[in-house]
């Protein structure tokens, strides 16, 4: 192990300190308090929320998410996590995609809470529906439709979904027709999380905390080509009981630093450890970190990585870590930034502190310089892999390290 990473101690800790503390205004989303309701079952999909800018009185949302495992009982969570005011939610409606922005005939189905029609989210808080009884299956682009009848201020959600989603005005959620919906969204607004409860009790999800390039960057859009869908469609083909697996990547999200997103420390119990039947942790972060050239060293990131493990170990979830990736080409590479994305490299693959570790780093590199990212698998840019690289991410995850030892 090298010099930069052998040092710690008191600076480490005082690091960690100042994350721990560090708050800004426009981000002061914290994490949810113990009595924050929570569903039960499996989670099936999620989405990290975001700041959004500002929110829209009377606007609708016809939102297409993809479930990863099936079930009945279907929940949806909402979220007010950056919000200054309370939301209210109305005419929340779900059920299967028919296409575009229609749903299958018969299926578009109210969505109660508490036996309500309507919701309404502190600030900073999220909301849980009541249970959808049914059947809803795998591998289904889900349709979540909502008012916000008289939204302002700050709202929360999800910027870079890759997914078209849909917006209008006036009461329409209920209709199953998509006629008007006639404007587009590549965002997620107020979702962050659904549910189901799945027929085989032992049946579990793995939470995968990441930055762009789990949020899918550079993958093709609107056909579910990022890395933990071609991980979610491999687990549903195998006998393994983790079949749910929830994408909380943020483009630009750092371990350490508030930026683009609230940073991993930071949101580590509301996007993770707070979702329903998590198992596993897979956690792919930090070349935002090393890139950014704000002075972070191997060993303000080893520690950072022990204080997360630490955390979900607490929490009883398993911890899977992945090496990070190659990027020379990428207009921030430099000789520094290679040494400690090295230096962070060497500290996962001899760590002790994970159940498990898959090296990312040894798929996407080129055999002939491995400071770059292989050329069959590169999105364009140097930093994220296209649709093959992606796949080649999610076939490299060894599927019985995500049991966690059952």
């Amino acid at each position: 192990m090298s010099g930069r990473l052998a040092r710690g101690g008191r600076a480490v800790a005082a690091l960690l300190a100042a994350v721990a503390c560090q708050t800004a205004p426009a981000r002061a989303a914290g994490p949810l308090p113990d009595s924050a309701p929570r569903a039960t079952g499996v989670v099936t999909w999620a989405a990290s929320a975001d700041l959004m800018g500002e929110g829209t009185a009377g606007q609708g949302y016809r939102m297409i998410v993809h479930t990863s495992v099936g079930g009945s009982d279907l929940r949806v969570r909402f979220t007010n996590a950056f919000g200054d005011r309370p939301l209210t939610l109305a005419g929340v409606h779900a059920g299967l995609r028919e296409a575009g922005a229609e749903l299958r005939p018969g299926g578009n189905r109210p969505v109660t809470f508490g036996g309500a029609p309507t919701v309404t989210v502190p600030a900073g808080a999220v909301a849980w529906s009541d249970p959808l009884p049914g059947s809803w299956p795998a591998g289904a682009d889900l349709v979540v439709s909502l008012r916000t009848p008289d939204a302002a201020g700050p709202a929360s959600g999800h910027w870079m979904a890759m997914q078209t989603s849909y917006t209008g005005q006036g009461d329409h959620t209920a209709e199953e027709s998509g006629a008007h919906w006639t404007r587009t969204t590549g965002s997620w607004w107020y979702l962050d999380a659904v549910s189901v409860r799945p027929a085989d009790r032992a049946t579990g999800a793995v939470v995968v905390l990441g930055d762009s390039i789990t949020d899918g960057r550079l993958s093709t859009t609107d056909l579910n080509r990022r890395w933990p869908d071609y991980l979610a469609r491999r687990l549903g083909t195998l006998g393994t009981t983790v079949k749910g697996v929830a994408n909380e990547g943020i483009s630009g999200n750092r371990i350490l630093a508030d930026g683009a997103g609230q940073s991993a420390l930071h949101r580590l119990d509301r996007d993770v450890l707070s979702q329903p039947g998590v198992r596993t942790l897979f956690l792919f972060e930090s070349v935002n970190d090393i890139k950014a050239h704000t002075g972070v060293t191997a060993a303000d990131l080893a520690a950072g990585y022990r204080e997360i493990a630490r955390r979900a170990h607490a929490a009883g979830v398993c911890v899977v870590a992945a090496t990070i990736g190659p990027f020379k080409g990428w207009p921030e590479w430099d000789p520094a930034a290679e040494a400690v994305r090295q230096d962070v490299n060497r500290f996962l693959r001899g760590s002790r502190d994970f159940d498990a570790v898959t090296d990312f780093d040894r798929i996407l590199r080129s055999p002939n310089d491995p400071t770059r990212i292989l050329p069959f698998f590169d999105g364009g840019d140097h930093l994220h892999p296209d649709d093959k690289g992606m796949r080649a991410l999610a076939e490299a995850v060894g599927t019985g390290s995500l049991e966690c030892g059952r």
